[in-house]
């Protein structure tokens, strides 16, 4: 209209323009959540090469390009399984347990300009549907990679595809469902605020699963526990630990003062199960190495993911205590019953998120933080969860029911693939090539050859000093 009129509209109503047309197309978006958030999704994503360095770096020099590529085909295979129906079995609507997979099929109905709707009603404010997807995503990325530090070394390659397809489906979407997609453990009153069920007990005792039916390495092998790289191993602690602000501080989903909490709690706990861990390890006649250092301070965030949102800092500082001497136990328990957990992942992972889903229900909010109208300023996250023995009850049935049907279900689903596809490489195979030779056709390190001076031929004068250069 302003053409018609015979006058060149100026930068500024063109400016004006282009924002009124935006804030009509995003509808209830906010623009500073929206900005956090998919800054969130980038660092969860760096969580996963942060994983295969942390646990390329703790195998032998022949497996570690194999573990390395465990954790990379991940962010490639679960992606594509999230498209086309991980997100929908997960955030769709109920059909009796379970999402329905054809909610949000192939991102259907997920729009970037508006927040995510499932029957007229909006899932999350406040950020785009396809933003709150990508960044559901990045768990069901690295959540897959986590066991693989459990089975290292036994596992081909081909097998372990089918295994994080079926896997992804089976025990990661309904359990995502139930507690964080609105299914019957959320409206019982269940609460994870970043994945301690979601993430670190379906890994955990999934993993525990696989050495049943995968076994021990060969005994024969020399060194098999200790780490070929440790600077690999501080390499992807530095981006697991960068990357956990973005796990923990995005779940709260906005630019708030709660993401503020999640992020603080985290550093503290992982801070506290750093130095935890090396206490321990001081404790039990050992020094304090960077290794153990390193693997505290994952277990101190792991242990802490599920409640970062819902304690205060008071809490969080127990909670990494906790941390390093519950899974500390439960990394040399295991050990000590003959379970061959290569990297520990029951241990620190499994186990982590277990003992922090139990404590959010004793150390989250006071009662009177029940009703967010009315709660105290001190409260961390007001009108959610309070601390209560009701509470703690339900936090330990979800946690044990999650340890139960992971273990069940991961073991029959590798049975079942075993029956298919050969998981564990055979002995032969081993001896001839390393194990990254024989799955990928590649070795990390160049073989090195002794060095033997050549020898002087009498069909061969030795050059004389005109000859040389």
């Amino acid at each position: 209209s302003l053409l018609l009129e015979g006058s060149l509209p100026s930068v500024h109503t063109w400016t004006r323009l282009a924002q009124q047309r935006r804030q009509r197309a995003m509808v209830g978006i906010d623009l500073a959540s929206t900005a956090y958030i998919l800054i969130c999704t980038a660092m969860v994503q760096l969580m996963t090469p942060g994983l295969a360095f942390f646990y390329g770096g703790l195998v032998k020099d022949t497996s570690v390009l194999t573990m390395m590529m465990q954790s990379f085909v991940s962010m490639g295979i679960s992606s594509i399984v999230w498209y086309v129906v991980g997100f929908s079995l997960c955030f769709g609507e109920s059909v009796g347990f379970f999402g329905n997979p054809g909610t949000f099929v192939a991102m259907t109905g997920v729009s970037v300009n508006e927040p995510l709707m499932r029957g007229g009603e909006e899932v999350v404010a406040g950020i785009p549907g396809l933003l709150f997807a990508a960044y559901q995503g990045m768990f069901a990325v690295i959540t897959p990679a986590l066991m693989t530090g459990c089975f290292a070394d036994r596992f081909r390659f081909k097998p372990y595809l089918i295994f994080i397809v079926c896997w992804l489906i089976v025990v990661y979407a309904p359990w995502c469902h139930w507690v964080w997609g609105g299914g019957w453990l959320a409206q019982w009153g269940v609460y994870d605020f970043a994945g301690g069920i979601v993430v670190h007990i379906t890994a955990g005792f999934s993993a525990l699963a696989s050495l049943v039916v995968v076994g021990k390495r060969p005994q024969d092998e020399e060194n098999k526990d200790v780490p070929h790289n440790v600077p690999f191993v501080a390499l992807g602690t530095a981006l697991l630990w960068f990357g956990w602000f973005g796990f923990n501080g995005g779940s709260a989903l906005g630019s708030n003062g709660l993401a503020i909490m999640a992020a603080m709690n985290s550093q503290l706990a992982g801070s506290v199960g750093m130095v935890g861990w090396m206490i321990m390890d001081i404790l039990h006649g050992k020094k304090p190495g960077l290794v153990g250092a390193c693997v505290g301070a994952v277990a101190g965030l792991a242990t802490i993911t599920p409640a970062a949102g819902f304690v205060d800092m008071n809490g969080a500082f127990l909670i990494g205590i906790m941390a390093a001497v519950l899974c500390y136990k439960c990394v040399h328990w295991i050990h000590n019953l003959g379970y061959d957990d290569a990297l520990d992942v029951w241990g620190v992972h499994g186990m982590g998120g277990f003992w922090g889903t139990l404590l959010l229900g004793a150390l989250a909010d006071p009662s009177e933080c029940g009703d967010a109208a009315t709660a105290p300023k001190y409260c961390v996250n007001p009108g959610t969860v309070t601390r209560s023995g009701e509470q703690f009850g339900k936090q330990l049935a979800a946690a044990v029911l999650c340890a139960v049907y992971s273990f069940v279900v991961t073991f029959v689903l590798l049975k079942l693939i075993n029956l298919v596809v050969p998981i564990r490489p055979s002995a032969a195979m081993g001896k001839q090539r390393s194990l990254d030779f024989t799955e990928h056709g590649e070795e990390a390190y160049t073989p090195t050859k002794a060095y033997a001076a050549p020898q002087k031929s009498e069909e061969t004068p030795a050059l004389e000093s005109s000859d040389t250069f």
